[in-house]
């Protein structure tokens, strides 16, 4: 019989991110605390830019635009925005959405499933997922249970469960 087995991703769906960042911006066109202070979120490039007058409304920004995603099912841990930076009389935030697992954090995974995993459970690094196979689908269950109960720093998906 065939091994069975599972893709650990890290991947974000644009369309939603963009629907997020859509919605946080008619929320700040609309309400009354944003109002005359310079408000906006909008894509720059690869990046998103939250600018207003203040650190605090900038804040308030990041605030929106966070629950927006919470709502559109995208975990925060795939945002990595950074701090407010004074740009003229704007504070800013420059806010970046992480796709892929770098293979330091590959490797971490790895090894917790190769220590607390069931045995006869593999995991291969391929670029930037993670494959995990064995002979057992209960086994593969329990990898997904385990690595579910973990925090990672990461957003994680598993895929092509087969």
């Amino acid at each position: 019989m065939a091994d069975s087995s599972f893709d650990i991703v890290s991947k974000v769906e644009r369309q939603e991110v963009d629907n997020a960042l859509n919605q946080a911006a008619k929320e700040i066109s609309q309400r009354y605390d944003f109002k005359g202070v310079g408000a906006s979120i909008a894509w720059s490039g690869e990046k998103i830019l939250m600018e207003a007058n203040s650190e605090d409304r900038v804040k308030a920004i990041l605030d929106v635009f966070q629950s927006k995603l919470i709502k559109r099912g995208i975990s925060l841990k795939a945002l990595d925005a950074g701090e407010p930076q004074l740009s003229g009389k704007e504070y800013k935030i420059f806010a970046s959405v992480q796709e892929g697992i770098s293979q330091e954090n590959a490797k971490k995974v790895a090894k917790i499933i190769r220590d607390e995993g069931p045995k006869g459970v593999k995991a291969q690094v391929q670029g930037e997922e993670l494959r995990v196979s064995s002979k057992s689908r209960d086994d593969l269950q329990a990898v997904i249970t385990l690595l579910k109960g973990k925090d990672f720093d990461f957003a994680m998906q598993f895929v092509n469960y087969r």
